[in-house]
This record gives C-alpha cells, sequence and structure tokens, in this order.
C-alpha cells in the first residue's frame, strides 16, 4: 500500500497551562481536499502549524511521504513539499506581488543579479495556470485582500508545495 502523502501520528501540543492537541492522528493522500471543522480553541491551527514546522510536537511523529521527519521549521517543510497560507498573511505591504514572491528564492543572472524578468515571468506563468490572476509589478499594499490571499498561495506554489495549508482561508474575505 503506497504511503500517504503526510501522516501525523499521535500528535502532542502543549503550550503552559493548555493542552492544543492531544494524541490527533491525521492523514493525507495525493489529490485529496481536507477540511478540519472545530470550535475556536480546538486546536486546528496548532495542528497545521505543528505539521509546517512552526511548532514542534511534545509527541508523536510526523511522516511526509512515508518518512518520519523530526526537529524541522519551516524551511524543511518547504523543501519536503509544505506550504502554509497564515490566516494572517506573511507578506511586506510595500513590496511588489513578485517581490514577495521571490523573497528568499530570488532568481539570479550571471550568478550576481536578480533576474526580476524571469520571476515576473516565472509568476505569470503560476497565475495562469492555477487561475489565480494577480499583477506581478503591482505593490502589496494596494491590493484588496482576496488578491493577496491569491499572492500568498502563488509564493506557496512558486516555492513547490505540493501539499497546501489554508488557515482559516475565509476569515479574512469580506
Amino acid at each position: 500500500m503506497p504511503e500517504f502523502a503526510v501522516e501525523m501520528r499521535g500528535i502532542v501540543k502543549r503550550f503552559p497551562g493548555v493542552v492544543a492537541n492531544d494524541g490527533i492522528d491525521f492523514a493525507l493522500d495525493r489529490g485529496e481536499i481536507h477540511g478540519l471543522l472545530g470550535e475556536n480553541g480546538a486546536g486546528k491551527t496548532v495542528l497545521m502549524s505543528t505539521l509546517y514546522g512552526l511548532y514542534r510536537p511534545d509527541a508523536g511523529e510526523i511522516l511526509i511521504n512515508g518518512k518520519p521527519e523530526s526537529n524541522y521549521g519551516p524551511a524543511t517543510a518547504i523543501k519536503l513539499g509544505i506550504g502554509m497560507v497564515h490566516q494572517h498573511f506573511m507578506l511586506v505591504p510595500r513590496l511588489t506581488v513578485a517581490e514577495n514572491i521571490m523573497l528568499g528564492q530570488e532568481p539570479v543572472r550571471s550568478g550576481l543579479f536578480i533576474d526580476r524578468d524571469t520571476a515576473v515571468r516565472r509568476i505569470e506563468e503560476f497565475s495562469n495556470q492555477y487561475g489565480l490572476p494577480v499583477d506581478p509589478v503591482a505593490r502589496v499594499e494596494q491590493l484588496p485582500v482576496g488578491e493577496q490571499q491569491r499572492v500568498e498561495i502563488i509564493k506557496a506554489l512558486y516555492r513547490g508545495a505540493d501539499t497546501l495549508i489554508l488557515d482559516e482561508p475565509t476569515a479574512v474575505l469580506t
């Protein structure tokens, strides 16, 4: 039987005075879409933040493509193909869409110069491929919230996410 894309077994996460997750099991197969439902404070965001590497579980294990992963953070999660769009966006308002998306992964030419044209072209390709229209040269601070959310999604896809976590994606939409 093929392994799951993501599997969380017996995840426990505690904070001082609070048990946010207590023995949670979760599995995601390739191509599946899951929705986690629960009251405010039920631990949904904590569980997904643990999967993304923002928190380390106090107990349990995480497997990505059937392989156990531990002691990893967001950079490793991204390398493993996990992207996360947070409820409160992680964008720099004064930068352009392209600058936000490529931040930390800038394409270079001649080994020295940032290749903005390549970045803009790739972002336009992702935008068209996934039906998420954005203007790569627009400043993020001038975009409505729905477009900012698209920028976050494209940013995760640009970085190679094949598992995408959307933390309360409708909370910020009007």
